[in-house]
């Protein structure tokens, strides 16, 4: 089965993301707006227990952090996804760290630069209309975070929450 960890910003932000995403985003119907901790990853039954036992020992020690949107941007000319791009503080750098140890296995394919996808697949001109005009808007969005997901994908690609971590509290 395929697992991936993420955070899901408030409401509020995930509406203004989504006011983007339901004309840019091919997979806005799949998963709501969220900033990856873990890309998808296979596990079975077995593995996914172990590897949950560890994310709560993760959550346990890590602590709510302020999660700031900086701007809008986009990873131009790697691929054609546009962003907000977020504040990388030391406590989400911190979290984002204890999920990529030895029992995740692989090193991350790209580096960590926390964001929520508003725009993706988009053609080339596509991506250099829109990105032009979203790039001046002006971003003042600040939340605290408590909590993060481990998901799961379904067999129609979406993907729901499997289990709920909330930062600095032992769910035993």
């Amino acid at each position: 089965m395929k697992f991936g960890v993420a955070i899901f910003p408030s409401k509020k932000l995930q509406d203004l993301a989504n006011s983007y995403r339901k004309r840019y985003d091919p997979h806005y119907a799949l998963i709501s707006p969220h900033i990856t901790l873990k890309a998808p990853f296979e596990a079975d039954e077995y593995q996914i227990n172990e590897i949950t036992k560890k994310i709560k020992q993760i959550a346990k020690n890590s602590r709510p952090f302020s999660l700031k949107v900086l701007k809008v941007s986009s990873f131009k000319p790697v691929n054609n996804v546009i962003y907000f791009k977020i504040d990388q503080t030391e406590e989400l750098e911190l979290l984002y760290h204890e999920l990529h140890t030895d029992f995740f296995g692989e090193k991350p394919e790209y580096s960590f630069v926390p964001h929520i996808t508003i725009g993706q697949k988009l053609s080339d001109d596509e991506h250099s209309d829109v990105y032009g005009s979203l790039r001046m808007m002006q971003m003042e969005h600040e939340e605290i975070i408590d909590r993060f997901h481990l998901l799961y994908q379904l067999e129609n690609d979406s993907w729901t929450v499997y289990e709920t971590y909330r930062l600095g509290e032992d769910k035993e």
